[in-house]
């Protein structure tokens, strides 16, 4: 039996186990920059393992584990996150959130899971291995900054010649792969903005200055800069998802505040809407005489998958033997944001999707929804996916 083969037998022995350490995180889930028992759990889980453990690394609860092989050979990285959503759960599962309005909504716990997992078979077959393998257990990928940036500055990944990631997603049926060579997920950006009038009874709007009037104009005015200031070929989302003008029905608001989504797919977009939401806010200045505060933010950068290493990926699985793996399709454009950028900024990178739609409804509930699930078939998927990865590389 191939060594390779040897690995695969391993994951599957193990898939109870997987899916029993999924729902103990699922029941357990922490915010970003909050992880202390999770990132505890992960630290305890190595513990008197044969690996170079690397704790509260970056900005936060991060872990990078370091799997040395006895052989030289190239240094690569696998990344998987572990934080949970500000999100009170509605699923049925008997394993459902302990902890009120925390969720695991986005499919992190299977994430961390399944390189658990795939990371103990690595060390146990750690005499074969040709190089080193770099377990990257990631905090904080759904709160900006991330984790992502601070844990690449640490200095601890620079060796790596490719750090390879996956996510589950529902719009996949379990066994398929997705993937996306070069552009493949949408940087974003947060805008806040506080117009300051002048406030006043309702009776006399002469005598006052509206801010709600003002803030309202903003909202509409502001889709212009997506229909009338991008080329049509580009991709560009502005969103308003907070307008906080409560006050009394009588009464006209001094000063209303509003909280933005900006989603791109270039620089170059973004470099656009930023000028013009810039420039929609300085008009609103001299055209309704208020005075503006505006808080520009830019979180996370586009996702750009290497195009090399996306189709060496590609073409491993799509060699795959295991029958878990059923199809490699190539994924559309995500509007999505992702802090694995921050990775492929620095290093040769690519970042495929797991497909994990459940069977018992026809249309699957995205991620952040507080009705997300997953069909837990796609732990093992993911395992050998990252598998395959690894043995092209590492194992001869």
């Amino acid at each position: 039996m191939t060594i390779k083969q040897q690995l695969m037998d391993k994951l599957a022995a193990r898939n109870d186990e997987m899916i029993a350490i999924r729902r103990h995180l699922h029941e357990n889930p922490e915010l970003s920059f909050e992880e202390v028992q999770t990132s505890q759990y992960i630290a305890d889980f190595y513990e008197n393992k044969d690996v170079t453990i690397h704790h509260n690394v970056g900005n936060g609860y991060g872990i990078i584990v370091e799997i040395q092989g006895r052989h030289p050979g190239p240094v690569i990285g696998i990344r998987a996150d572990f934080d949970a959503l500000p999100i009170e759960e509605e699923t049925d599962v008997p394993f459902k959130s302990k902890n009120p309005g925390v969720m695991h909504a986005c499919g992190h716990d299977g994430h961390t899971a399944y390189l658990l997992i795939l990371a103990d078979s690595l060390i146990q077959l750690k005499d074969e291995l040709h190089g080193t393998v770099k377990i990257i257990h990631q905090h904080a990928e759904e709160k900006p900054p991330g984790g992502a940036k601070s844990m690449m500055d640490s200095g601890l990944l620079d060796d790596c010649e490719i750090i390879v990631g996956a996510h589950l997603f529902p719009t996949f049926k379990v066994g398929h792969i997705g993937y996306r060579a070069g552009a493949a997920m949408a940087g974003r950006s947060f805008f806040k903005l506080i117009v300051h009038g002048t406030g006043g009874h309702g009776s006399s709007p002469h005598l006052a200055n509206d801010a709600i009037v003002a803030a309202s104009n903003f909202v509409t005015t502001v889709q212009t800069v997506i229909s009338r200031r991008l080329n049509p070929y580009d991709m560009g989302v502005v969103t308003i998802g907070s307008f906080d003008g409560k006050g009394t029905f009588n009464v006209i608001k001094d000063a209303v505040t509003l909280e933005g989504d900006v989603r791109y797919m270039n620089d170059a977009v973004h470099a656009t809407i930023e000028q013009e939401i810039k420039r929609l806010v300085h008009g609103l200045e001299v055209q309704f005489g208020v005075t503006c505060t505006l808080t520009y933010e830019k979180d996370y950068p586009p996702l750009v998958n290497d195009e090399d290493l996306t189709n060496f990926v590609v073409e491993t699985l799509e060699a795959s033997e295991q029958e878990e793996i059923i199809a490699i399709e190539e994924a559309p454009l995500f509007s999505g944001s992702e802090d694995f950028a921050y990775y492929a900024l620095a290093k040769p990178s690519t970042f495929y999707y797991i497909g994990c739609q459940p069977t018992y409804i026809d249309v699957p509930y995205m991620n952040h929804h507080p009705k997300f699930d997953i069909d837990e078939r796609a732990l093992l998927v993911a395992a050998k996916a990252g598998a395959e990865v690894v043995a092209k590389y590492c194992l001869k």
